[in-house]
């Protein structure tokens, strides 16, 4: 197996900007491979009207104050802006930063955050997904110094679409979140760079094997998509000081325990059980893990995830 790699979301909601900056800085000065930003214009977990900061501005002030970690959306929504301004954004990012944008993107799910702010949902997810397929499609081509127009039967009406500057990156990578087999991991196939999934080691099989079977069919090797698992640790001595820890955390997001007590992307316990869960998933080929860090910020799971429990799951 090759090394792990590790990159940190900062939840975006229930947190003040001059802590958001310092646990950035305090990520890319820990190592991390890349650090992340929700997409989100309300808040997801607990109350939706608590404070959140916006994404992309969130990344362009990061860039600023971080020196190594890449920098992305997981994931940017797609229905909130026309595709032909997220390449740009993107590309803009990746000069600011010095090459170290990712450009994330996925369908949306938040209903709510549309009808608030007047942002078209379409008539379903399908619907969505078909969009974000359009979408990429037109930034993949857009990034690598092509021209976009469109054919007249999707939702964009691209003409002669082209930019300057192009990204530092020769290819500028993206991410695309989610595991619908029949739509998502298909545009997965077809452009993804990066593949962000959630669940059981049982089910995160089950959904690479559907992605190699599209990228098959698409003609794409599968050994150019890097898979990423989403995870929330919090790392304690023992597992009840971790719990209290996740409690007072859910507490302070607003958010019922009843709301996260099943949710088996929290991996709250000892050093050892988080390796183990990380262990799992790199026998099924999944070497990325992106820990979700809600406000206050673990300053403790930050540098235990990669001083710990990084070299106990390389070891083996």
């Amino acid at each position: 197996m090759g090394d792990v790699r590790l990159g940190v979301l900062l939840w975006n909601q229930a947190s003040d900007w001059p802590q958001m900056e310092a646990t950035a800085r305090k990520v890319d000065e820990l190592g991390y491979d890349h650090l992340w930003a929700w997409d989100h214009l309300y808040a997801i977990f607990g109350d939706p009207y608590q404070p959140i900061f916006e994404g992309w501005t969130t990344l362009a002030a990061w860039a600023k104050v971080t020196e190594r970690a890449r920098l992305g959306l997981l994931v940017g929504a797609n229905t909130f802006r026309n595709p032909g301004l997220v390449a740009k954004l993107a590309a803009t990012l990746d000069h600011i930063s010095g090459g170290r944008a990712i450009l994330g993107i996925g369908g949306a799910w938040m209903e709510l955050e549309h009808k608030a702010h007047g942002i078209e949902f379409g008539s379903g997810f399908g619907q969505r997904l078909d969009w974000l397929d359009e979408a990429v499609g037109a930034m993949r081509t857009v990034l690598d110094g092509g021209e976009v127009t469109s054919t007249g039967d999707g939702r964009y009406e691209f003409q002669a679409l082209r930019h300057q500057p192009l990204p530092l990156q020769k290819r500028l990578p993206i991410m695309i979140g989610g595991s619908g087999e029949r739509k998502t991991l298909r545009t997965v196939a077809k452009y993804a760079d990066m593949w962000n999934a959630m669940g059981t080691p049982e089910m995160l099989a089950h959904k690479d094997e559907v992605l190699r079977r599209h990228c098959e069919e698409v003609g794409r090797n599968t050994s150019e998509i890097e898979r990423t698992v989403g995870c929330k640790p919090i790392i304690r001595d023992s597992e009840a000081d971790a719990r209290r820890v996740w409690e007072a955390q859910v507490a302070h997001n607003r958010t019922p325990m009843a709301n996260v007590a099943n949710d088996d992307t929290f991996w709250v316990g000892t050093p050892e059980q988080v390796a183990q869960e990380m262990r799992s998933r790199r026998e099924i080929g999944f070497d990325t893990f992106i820990a979700e860090m809600a406000a206050p910020y673990d300053t403790e799971t930050l540098e235990r995830w990669i001083g710990e429990v990084k070299p106990m799951v390389e070891t083996g």
